[in-house]
Parts: structure tokens; C-alpha cells; sequence
């Protein structure tokens, strides 16, 4: 089987059928589809039951991470990818990374993708760069999980999953862990996925409203991604106002950095 296509959800009936429906239209490859349901309680298992080619699970869960991780442990396909229930997949999209996933070597091959708004439309065009870890560590998660794919043999196999702790950036320590690791990723030059921004995003929640739970959110956030940091980058010094002297020079280098490489 060419690919296990990954869906948590968690009452996004809303969007659901778009998603299911991107996947049920792709052509040309083999490959199953599990989306793992959180226990909705709006109409998520009716939008499902529309389409037979899923699998479908529901019940509760310890959050987006630990139903991702559960469909990792199901998952045949030689490849993985996790597709949000909010986004779709592009025509096509599976056929044309295939073309490129049978002659690399590398553990993370990652797509382009569209931003789209709440009911689909166009908004952007993202041309992702091609990896650098000192960019994703020191200015942020650029690889989208809705565009990358994983080979089960090197990452899935050897027990690589998301940690559950991690809830706004999971996949940024993802592929951080996978690197110091020693995985590679490769960029390709396939539009793969359309993203959409709406406001109940986990990763946009906090930017369409001031309220404590959203300050929260975003506090957060940073907090995962400065773990990230530390974790994977530079361990800081004893004197904090040092530490964040350096945090901030590479930062404003890691985005010059990024900038380079969107011209390559």
C-alpha cells in the first residue's frame, strides 16, 4: 500500500466532508484512510458514514497528539501523512509525490500548500524552503504536517511518535526530535494540501480574540516552542538576560536565514 492518510477530529463536521472528499477523489495510488474521532457529539459520524473508503474510529482521547500517535500505530502504507479534518488535499496530490517518494532516500518528504478561508476559498500560495533545522529551531515550524509525508520503515517502525505533552506545536518537536536523530527531509516541488484558516485553528485560536483562554493558548505556544529551543538548539546560560540576548541574535538570523532559501 502506498499511504495511510491520518485524520483527527474532534467536531469538525463542519469541514469533515471536504476533507474525506479530497481524499476519496485522489487516483493513481493505493492507500487507506484513518480518522480517528475524539468522541464528537455534533454530526461527524453522519458526514462519515457518507463515505466508505474510511476507517473510522470514535471515542475519547488524551487530545490531537494521542490520536495521531493511535493512528501511527495502525498505519500500512510505506508512507504517512496526517491530514487535519479542517484541510484537504489537492487534486492529484497523492499520484504526483509518489513520483518523487519512489526515488528518494530521505526519512520527511514535504510538499507546498494553499491557505484557504473558512469555506475554501483561495487566500495564499506558501513556496515551502527546503529543510534547514537551524531555521525551524530558531524562527519556527515551517514543514507542514498537512504536506509531509513520513516513511513508515525509518520513522513509524523505530517507534517515532508526536509527544502528547506538546499541544500547539507537536509536530515542530516532532521534527526537531527526528533530526538531532538523524532523519533527513527533502522538499519537492508538489502544491499538496490546502490549509484553512478559520478561528477555531488550534495553532490561530489566540489571534482572533483577546480572552483569557486564548492568552493562554498563545502563552502556551510560546512556551512549547522556546522547549524546542533548548531542547534542540542552544541550552542557554545560567544568566537569563544572556540567554535571551542570544535567543533573540539567532532568531533575527534564522529569519534572514529562511529568506535566503525561499531564493534558491
Amino acid at each position: 500500500m502506498d499511504f495511510t492518510i491520518i485524520t483527527p477530529s474532534l467536531n469538525y463536521g463542519r469541514f469533515l466532508a471536504d476533507c474525506l472528499a479530497s481524499v476519496a477523489s485522489q487516483t493513481g495510488v493505493t492507500f487507506e484512510h484513518l480518522v480517528l474521532d475524539g468522541g464528537s457529539t455534533d454530526d461527524s459520524a453522519e458526514v462519515a458514514a457518507r463515505f466508505p473508503h474510511i476507517r473510522w474510529t470514535s471515542g475519547k482521547d488524551a487530545g490531537m497528539s494521542d490520536a495521531i500517535n493511535r493512528g501511527f500505530d495502525r498505519a500500512k502504507g510505506d508512507w504517512v501523512i496526517w491530514l487535519n479534518a479542517d484541510d484537504r488535499l489537492k487534486a492529484g496530490a497523492l499520484a504526483g509525490m509518489l513520483d518523487y517518494l519512489r526515488t528518494t532516500n530521505a526519512d520527511v518528504v514535504y510538499g507546498d500548500y494553499d491557505f484557504v478561508d473558512k469555506d475554501g476559498a483561495f487566500l495564499r500560495h506558501m513556496k515551502v524552503p527546503r529543510w534547514s533545522a537551524f531555521v525551524h529551531i530558531w524562527h519556527h515550524c515551517y514543514v507542514p504536517s498537512t504536506a509531509a509525508f513520513y516513511r513508515k520503515t525509518s520513522v513509524l517502525n523505530e517507534g517515532h511518535r508526536l509527544r502528547e505533552d506538546f499541544r500547539y506545536v507537536m509536530d515542530g518537536e516532532f521534527y526537531a526530535r527526528l533530526h538531532a536523530q538523524g532523519k533527513t527531509f527533502v522538499h519537492v516541488p508538489v502544491n499538496v494540501a490546502d490549509f484553512r484558516m478559520h478561528g477555531a485553528n488550534a495553532s490561530q485560536r489566540h489571534l482572533q480574540t483577546k480572552g483569557m483562554d486564548a492568552i493562554v493558548a498563545a502563552e502556551l505556544q510560546h512556551v512549547e516552542s522556546r522547549a524546542i529551543r533548548r531542547a534542540y538548539g542552544f541550552a542557554g546560560f545560567k544568566d537569563p538576560y544572556l540567554t535571551g540576548l542570544v535567543d533573540g541574535v539567532l532568531s533575527v538570523a534564522s529569519r534572514g536565514w529562511k529568506a535566503v532559501l525561499k531564493l534558491r
